[in-house]
């Protein structure tokens, strides 16, 4: 029988940024947003989708290859997807060296059946999905963000990624990690 596992590649934020995304969460508590729990939030860097169980040992060797220098990162900037009028994900941007490794992970994945990112990369935390915003709520959310674009939450090393799998519940995503893969 063949197993899939949903599956990505992720940059887990230090504890110290946790505590501040949690924070900023806080500032958008007026809101009925889906809010990612502060321990899972992690950057990104590649959603693999349902992948062959049996595929996992292959993808974690082909990361191997990696040879990338760890470096510090900023995280800094709440935006939204796709704009503020029809915000869908509300995020922290996260800038440093996430382009190069990106691609260096999309290099390594090419033997496999993954579809590569079509959309330029970009660097980011979700911190809450939106269902619905009432439309007295827009201009509000629009204010907040406004006021939150620039906001800075500080930085951390990037000193390895991680291969995950997600399980989904009812109480929300339950991630583990399958692999590691340190950064030089």
């Amino acid at each position: 029988m063949i197993r899939l596992l949903r599956a990505f590649i992720a940059v887990d934020l230090s504890d110290e940024l946790r505590d501040k995304v949690a924070d900023i969460q806080s500032m958008f508590s007026d809101f009925k947003f889906k809010f990612v729990d502060p321990n899972i939030v992690h950057i990104t860097m590649k959603f693999l989708g349902d992948v062959h169980e049996e595929n996992i040992d292959e993808i974690a060797k082909a990361l191997d290859s990696i040879e990338y220098d760890h470096f510090e990162a900023n995280v800094k900037g709440i935006g939204v997807f796709p704009k503020p009028k029809y915000a869908k994900v509300i995020w922290v941007g996260c800038e440093g060296g996430f382009e190069g490794l990106h691609a260096l992970i999309e290099d390594s994945l090419t033997s496999f059946d993954i579809t590569p990112d079509m959309h330029k990369f970009n660097a980011h935390a979700t911190l809450a999905r939106v269902k619905y915003l009432p439309k007295k709520q827009k201009q509000d959310l629009i204010v907040l963000l406004d006021e939150l674009k620039e906001v800075d939450l500080g930085t951390m090393q990037v000193t390895s990624i991680k291969l995950k799998k997600s399980i989904l519940t009812p109480e929300g995503p339950v991630y583990e990690t399958l692999h590691e893969v340190k950064l030089k």
